[in-house]
This record gives C-alpha cells, structure tokens and sequence, in this order.
C-alpha cells in the first residue's frame, strides 16, 4: 500500500535526484553536438536498460512479470519513448533553462490527472491556487524578448511541454495500472527495454546521421545519461513512486527546474539568467511548494508497499 506523506529519507532522496536531474539537459546539450538528438535518446535507453538487467538478474527480479502487466509495460515504452522524443529534439530549438522550467509542468499534469483517474489524489484547494501561479509562470516565461531572445525558441518551448505532459500520462498511468502489482525495478525495465527500439528504430527512418563524432565530452554525456540518470536515478525514482502518491513526488520536484536552470544552463551551458526566466522559476517553485502543502500530511503514514 503506498504511503501518504514523504518520510525524511524520500525527501532527501528527492534533492538527491533534482541534483543529479540538474545536470542532464547539459549532458544532452553537450551530446547533441555528435550525435543526433533521437539516436541519442535511443542510445540512453538502450545502455541503462542493460545495466538494469544486469543488475535485476543479481537481485533475482525478472524481467517480464507476465499476463497483463507487460502489456501495461508496452503502453509505458511507448509514452516515454515519445516522451524522450518531444525533449530531445526540443533542446536542439531551445535553451536547457527554458527546457527545465517548461518541463516541469510535469507535476501540474500530474495533479489534473490524479484527480481524475486516481482515487484518493484529489485537487484540494491550495493545490488549484498553486497550478494557478505556476501557470503564471509559464506565461512569463513566454514573455516577448526572454533573455535576449525571440519566439524562435517556440517549437523547443512547446516540445518542452508537451514532453512534460507525456511524463505526467506516465506516472499517472503507472499508479492507475502497475503500482503495488509489479516491483520498480520492472516498472522501469519497461519504459527502457520497450522504448530503445521504438526510438533507434525513429532515429533509422528520420535522422540522416545518428553520429558524426565520438570525443570524450560526448562519451562522457552519454555515459551520465545511460548510468546516471535512466539508470541509477530512474530506479530511486520508480522506487518513490510504487510508495507515496504520485502529485506528492512531483509537487517536490520543484528542486529540479531550480536546480537544472543553474547548473545546467548558467554554470555548465553559459546561458543568460534574465529576469522573466527567474520570474518564471519562482513561480512555478512557489506553485509546486503550494501544490505539495497540505496541513497535517507529515503525520500521515502508513505501511510501506
């Protein structure tokens, strides 16, 4: 049975995670510059689902639990693969800190759906004020001339989103469909095994030339993307979400975009910190924050899954 509220240790792991997710859009940024964004997507998904398997056949966790639950598993590959698709191609129209703040939506997707689809993960009235300011947000972040810039980032702005709502489809899905029926190690042996093919196979039919280099920044990149991030992180993730409600995991994932916006974009990349894109973090911060609070939640657990 999942938990209702986040213990001391999911916390920390969260911050843990929103650091180790705030470096991945320069990670991408610096792979696309040999490697085609699809292919580099397929690339990641196709490296971390090998060190899962690895790592499941030491731990004796199958692969494929059997009867509907692999077909539930399709259904996750297909979204996150698309998912994968939205981001990576987008980063190549836009910036990573744009990327990060559009991105995480994420979490308000996440909320409407569990309203909807999953009992018990309603919208109170603290986290509709919170959607509200976090659209806000995202309103100023389409302000006219954002950092020097122009509406020439808007194909990568959109991409961004709706790469956030396919993230948010996933989750919700996942907790209507696979929570507490198969194990998060599975869960995410799913989203990997069943999405590479999907998207080298996208990568054959679209992309001219998956890869025109092979230097140590672009090994490296791709390394921290297949065993850091699809790998590592996305386990401790999967983990989270088979425990505690999925609008709670997302709502704190606010860390993530602060994170991702300065160490990403402004330390790694050298992108412009303008005052309507940290406008438009605060607020979505802000709204993520009021979307996690609810009176009382701390003392409310129960037995883990």
């Amino acid at each position: 049975m999942a938990q209702k509220g986040l213990q001391w240790w999911a916390v920390g792991s969260l911050v843990v995670l929103g650091l180790i997710w705030g470096g991945n859009m320069a990670a991408i940024k610096i792979g696309s510059r040999e490697m085609a964004p699809i292919f580099q997507a397929g690339l990641r998904s196709t490296v971390a689902s090998l060190c899962l398997y690895l790592w499941m056949r030491w731990n004796g966790v199958p692969a494929f639990p059997g009867g509907r639950a692999t077909l539930h598993g399709l259904v996750l590959g297909l979204m996150f693969a698309a998912e994968f698709v939205f981001l990576y191609v987008g980063l190549n129209h836009t910036l990573a800190s744009r990327a990060y703040v559009l991105l995480y939506t994420a979490p308000f997707f996440v909320a409407l759906g569990a309203h909807f689809f999953l009992p018990g993960d309603r919208l109170s009235l603290g986290k509709s004020l919170g959607l509200a300011l976090a659209f806000g947000g995202v309103l100023a972040l389409f302000g006219r001339d954002l950092g020097g810039a122009s509406w020439g980032y808007l194909i990568g702005d959109l991409l961004a989103i709706g790469a956030g709502g396919l993230w948010a489809s996933t989750t919700v899905y996942l907790k209507r469909f696979l929570a507490g029926k198969v194990q998060p190690a599975q869960t995410l042996f799913f989203h990997l095994f069943f999405s590479a093919p999907v998207l080298l196979g996208l990568s054959l039919i679209l992309e001219e030339r998956p890869l025109w280099g092979l230097s140590a920044p672009t090994v490296l990149a791709a390394l921290y993307q297949g065993v850091v991030i699809a790998f590592a992180s996305y386990l401790a993730w999967f983990t989270l979400v088979h425990r505690f409600p999925a609008s709670l995991l997302h709502a704190f994932s606010f860390f993530t975009p602060v994170a991702g916006v300065f160490i990403s974009g402004w330390l790694i990349l050298g992108e412009p910190l303008s005052w309507r894109l940290l406008a438009a973090l605060g607020l979505v911060s802000l709204g993520l924050l009021m979307v996690n609070h609810v009176p009382g939640r701390a003392k409310e657990t129960s037995a883990g899954a």
